[in-house]
């Protein structure tokens, strides 16, 4: 026999072994998922955590962490560089001073102009009071000067007084006259148009223009209170440059190296969470007897130590994975589920380990 002839024989043996192998796994059911299903164990695994910047991207100025390393949440985990929200917050914080002092300002002259006003006012006031005293003896003067003019009038053409003593009485009473009329014009200018009892018009106008500088005064308020909701987006824009953990957990890998540039919301850590969780799978019989939200108990195969947890997820399984006659003799052909068990910490219970779960766990309750 010639070597070609003992490879060929060979060959051959190995693909008979191969064949025979997989008819005894397909009859006995011994593939992966019929295991699984025939000895309801899973393996205990880590919900992992993609962690991204929020909305904001940058230069990676620091990395806080490493590869390994337990981190608590709140813990920094990246940093990006800030200069840029530095110097924006900054010049925020300045135009917002600015409003204030202007702001400050109108106040200040708004309430002295309104005190001033209040003072012209009842200076004002006095000087009408004493003008209308001086217009009423004027009118005084003017009525006894009228008077003594008509008795004049009469004893002059009795022949009593001579000619030039009326002359003067007559002079004296267009003097009283004359005063008169001043003194109306003294008081109608002080009342600047306004009757008798009236508010004063100039003292109004005062009032109205400052009125309308508070207008102005609202206006940089309102401009104040823009600046300072961007200056709260500035902060916050901040803080988002700072990642932090968002639960106890293990880094595994950091996708994004110091120095490079990172785009908004694209993962760049890569975290192991705290939340561990394991599936099995069962026939439909069994499933019927569990319920989303349950508690199962299952036991380490390592340690053989009770493991207590709860089933968040219970859905039918991809086809493959249904319990058929060809893979389990004299059996009818049973639809599988997958469980999904969330475990409770507890002591020296790993990732990774093999956790079981008794039939028992899957009677009616």
């Amino acid at each position: 026999m010639n070597i070609q002839q003992r490879s060929i024989k060979i060959g051959l043996f190995f693909l008979a072994l191969l064949v025979l192998s997989g008819i005894f796994l397909c009859f006995n059911g011994h593939d992966a998922i019929a295991l699984a299903t025939k000895k309801k164990a899973g393996i205990l695994t880590a919900e992992q955590v993609k962690v991204s910047f929020n909305s904001v991207g940058g230069n990676l100025a620091q990395e806080a962490v490493q590869e390994a390393q337990e981190v608590k949440k709140g813990d920094v985990l990246l940093v990006l560089d800030s200069t840029d929200v530095d110097l924006n917050i900054e010049k925020l914080q300045a135009q917002i001073g600015q409003l204030e002092a202007q702001i400050k300002s109108g106040n200040g002259s708004i309430n002295v102009g309104f005190a001033k006003t209040d003072t012209e006012e009842i200076q004002t006031l006095r000087q009408v009071d004493q003008q209308e005293a001086a217009v009423n003896a004027s009118v005084a003067t003017y009525e006894n000067a009228k008077l003594d003019y008509d008795r004049k009038v009469t004893l002059e053409k009795q022949g009593a007084i001579a000619r030039s003593t009326l002359d003067a009485a007559r002079m004296t009473i267009q003097v009283a006259a004359a005063d008169v009329a001043q003194q109306r014009n003294l008081l109608a200018k002080l009342r600047g148009g306004a009757g008798s009892g009236d508010t004063l018009p100039t003292i109004t106008n005062e009032r109205r223009t400052l009125e309308n500088q508070k207008n102005d005064v609202a206006a940089l308020e309102q401009q104040k209170k823009y600046l300072e909701v961007q200056l709260k987006e500035a902060k916050i824009q901040k803080e988002r440059l700072i990642l932090r953990a968002p639960e106890d957990a293990k880094v595994l890998k950091i996708l994004a190296k110091q120095g490079e540039m990172v785009s908004a919301n694209t993962p760049v850590i890569l975290l192991e969470s705290k939340r561990d969780y394991y599936d099995i799978y069962i026939n439909e019989n069994q499933a019927a007897n569990l319920q989303e939200g349950g508690t199962i108990t299952g036991t380490t195969v390592a340690t053989d130590k009770k493991v207590p947890g709860i089933i968040r997820l219970i859905t039918k399984a991809p086809g493959f994975a249904d319990l058929k006659n060809s893979r389990e003799k004299g059996q009818s052909d049973l639809s599988s589920f997958q469980v999904r068990i969330y475990t409770e910490p507890q002591e020296n219970l790993l990732t990774g380990m093999t956790i079981e779960v008794s039939d028992d766990q899957f009677t009616k309750r």
